[in-house]
């Protein structure tokens, strides 16, 4: 049986590269790099991409991906009518598309976690553009589409662990949110989760981050602690009088136990194993 084609939109982003390094070695997996980013150049299995300017259809045509991963990032608007090409594509030929989206569709609940199939509300314009991309999505058949709602992602060499080593270095104040209640991902997790949805062909909604929850305060005291960062200052963030929940955790969908982990566990990946 032929491996299955996977196509990666954004594979040479942080998120994108590590999916491709997870998947390329079980399935015929492909990936897009951007223009000003010469690195992949080489790979054969990369292609050259700019969504902003570059017509999708050709390349999906000529690769004829049986799942689409969309994991680019840029200008919202383009973002949007970009992807409105995608679903037009997998509409007519076999095909699912991985969505990635946010915790922030939901950043205008503040009183408890949200589940999959909450109603997303959101008060910023980065979760409202998530909405509007996930609604579209949603308009697809149920098999031929996934949408993937992260927390915040830390996990070693992730650009928010980059940030607090810089600050620190730069004697600058790490903003902390001591209200702010929420789980989180590393990259290293992230990966594995998804590649179990391709392998057990899932489809829906799924909240993939810790099964607990912390204060944000407390997430980013316990990297600096494990990152031996002596005395970091602290900037204290109060956006609301009372706890403010920024979560998702999972309910109707799953996944298996070995798949499980804990905010312990996302501080201890903030330095290399």
């Amino acid at each position: 049986m032929p491996k299955k084609k996977i196509l990666i939109f954004g594979g040479s982003g942080f998120l994108g590269n590590a999916l491709y390094k997870e998947l390329n070695s079980y399935y015929n997996t492909f990936a897009t790099f951007s223009t000003d980013n010469t690195t992949f150049e080489k790979n054969q299995k990369f292609y050259q991409f700019d969504f902003e300017q570059d017509p999708v259809t050709i390349l999906l045509e000529n690769i004829q991906p049986d799942i689409i991963i969309s994991a680019v990032r840029g200008n919202f608007t383009s973002q949007i009518h970009f992807h409105n090409e995608l679903i037009s594509w997998v509409y007519k030929n076999e095909c699912k598309i991985i969505f990635l989206s946010s915790a922030n569709v939901f950043d205008r609940f503040t009183n408890y976690p949200s589940y999959e199939y909450d109603k997303t509300l959101s008060e910023s314009v980065y979760g409202h553009f998530k909405i509007k991309i996930e609604n579209a999505l949603m308009r697809l058949p149920l098999h031929k589409h996934i949408v993937v709602r992260l927390p915040m992602i830390y996990g070693h060499g992730s650009e928010r662990v980059q940030e607090i080593k810089t600050l620190y270095h730069l004697k600058s104040p790490i903003e902390v949110f001591p209200n702010v209640v929420t789980n989180a991902t590393t990259v290293s997790r992230f990966t594995q989760q998804i590649h179990y949805l391709i392998n057990r062909n899932k489809k829906g909604v799924f909240h993939l981050g810790s099964k607990d929850l912390t204060h944000h305060s407390d997430l980013i005291k316990g990297i600096c602690d494990i990152l031996n960062l002596k005395s970091p200052i602290f900037k204290k963030v109060f956006d609301s009088n009372d706890d403010r929940y920024l979560a998702v955790l999972p309910k109707d969908n799953t996944l298996p136990k070995y798949l499980h982990y804990t905010i312990d566990d996302v501080v201890t990946e903030s330095i290399k194993i």
